[in-house]
């Protein structure tokens, strides 16, 4: 038993040194991005696919869990793989070229959202989506500090608020098939779910009946 003991902590002991040892710092940098991929896509997906899954899908508790169990995977696995894949094409530029530039960043972050989010599916596309928001707010931020537009007067926050609201309530009543999955059930459970009731119960206590009456 003690032997076993001592067998580990000079496991450990080695496995400490190699950590420290800077010529592998590249490689070791690239495998622990990895594992914050797969640890943070986890820690983000499950309480969003947890709680949407239980208010808006039907189905046995089984069938939820696999869903949950399924949508937290697929999650944590694509962004462990985005992060490998980054981190692994920075460090092969910067190495090729001995320098690194920000085209480096673009180039690296182009292929690996090609390879590991390119297929179309509902995870993938809320991840793009919830991008995509905010690198045009980046983008608008950058304008103006670059001084390619010029410094608003006013905060265009309210502007930006009213046409968002404006543009998707718009789409949701006349063009609903072209907003995101998710998207619809969260707008029907808010605008035309609660133009529906039947009594006290479906109107204060319950979003639908489920009885027969």
């Amino acid at each position: 038993m003690a032997g076993s003991g001592d067998a580990l902590r000079a496991l450990l002991r080695s496995a400490n040194a190699l950590l420290q040892q800077r010529r592998y710092h590249t490689a070791l940098a690239v495998l622990k991005g990895f594992r914050n991929g797969a640890v943070y896509g986890a820690k983000i997906r499950a309480p969003h696919a947890l709680v949407m899954t239980f208010l808006f899908k039907s189905g046995s508790l089984r069938e939820k869990l696999k869903s949950i169990t399924r949508a937290t995977y697929t999650h944590s696995r694509n962004l462990a793989y985005f992060v490998f894949t980054y981190k692994g094409l920075m460090a092969l530029q910067s190495q090729l070229q001995r320098k690194k530039i920000p085209f480096h960043s673009f180039l690296a972050a182009c292929i690996g959202g090609w390879l590991v989010f390119g297929e179309n599916n509902p995870i993938n596309s809320q991840i793009i989506m919830y991008l995509l928001s905010r690198v045009l707010f980046g983008l608008s931020r950058l304008a103006v500090e670059k001084g390619y537009i010029p410094q608003p007067k006013q905060d265009p926050f309210p502007l930006v608020a009213a046409l968002t609201w404006g543009t998707v309530l718009w789409l949701f009543e006349y063009h609903r098939e072209t907003l995101q999955p998710s998207l619809q059930s969260s707008m029907t459970y808010l605008y035309d779910d609660s133009n529906v009731w039947h009594d006290i119960s479906d109107f204060l206590i319950y979003n639908k009946r489920t009885d027969s009456k």
